[in-house]
């Protein structure tokens, strides 16, 4: 009788910066500002149905999130613009997975998708998880975001948009960055951004001493 030697799974991702990030218990230490930035750039939106000659990333649709939430909400503190910046992050390892198949997919997503949040927060000084409140606003954020990427560049009538991501309030098409950058542009941009926030951050805390 022969017997098969079972080998275990693989759970980890190598990043380019060297580090091994273990997908079901991700650690802080195991997260790096050049690997979200990296990842995010190259991860369309829309699983890639999107006009343009580059994809719609999610490093510029957080961009663009981030501005939104910081132009709606102009009381935010820096450490809920960088929530804001980051709130798709753990995409940058999982993917963008589109809403009609996260509900097919079920809770195994969202288990993973929690970890990896929680680390990331954690990595950069953060709550593991944001308060309902502050989730809240940065999803009205979002939904805006995603009117004008579904009307402007996936292909959706209007109708059919604010029926999905509702009427936006306060922001134009000609308000937001929506033409598609090329990856390096948008990896650029999200780290800069980040920087700009991360010394923000700094600077508040420094003045609290």
């Amino acid at each position: 009788m022969n017997e098969t030697t079972s080998i275990p799974g693989r759970a980890w991702q190598r990043m380019l910066s060297g580090r091994r990030l273990d997908l079901l218990d991700p650690s802080p230490l195991d997260v790096e500002i050049s690997d979200i930035a990296h990842g995010l750039a190259r991860v369309a939106r829309w699983n890639g149905q999107t006009s343009g000659d580059h994809a719609f990333s999610v490093a510029q649709h957080s961009l663009i999130v981030e501005d939104i939430f910081r132009r709606s909400c102009p009381k935010a503190t820096a450490d809920d613009l960088m929530v804001a910046l980051l709130h798709d992050g753990p995409e940058y390892v999982i993917g963008d997975m589109i809403s009609p198949f996260k509900a097919v997919v079920g809770g195994g997503y969202k288990v993973v998708e929690k970890r990896l949040e929680a680390a990331i927060h954690l990595r950069f000084g953060l709550p593991a998880h944001p308060k309902t409140t502050l989730k809240d606003q940065i999803k009205k954020a979002d939904m805006i975001s995603a009117y004008f990427e579904a009307t402007v560049l996936a292909g959706f009538a209007e109708a059919e948009a604010r029926k999905f991501f509702g009427q936006p309030k306060g922001f134009t098409r000609d308000t937001i960055l929506i033409e598609p950058l090329p990856a390096y542009q948008a990896q650029a941009k999200f780290l800069e951004r980040f920087e700009a926030i991360e010394a923000e951050r700094q600077s508040a805390n420094w003045d609290l001493r």
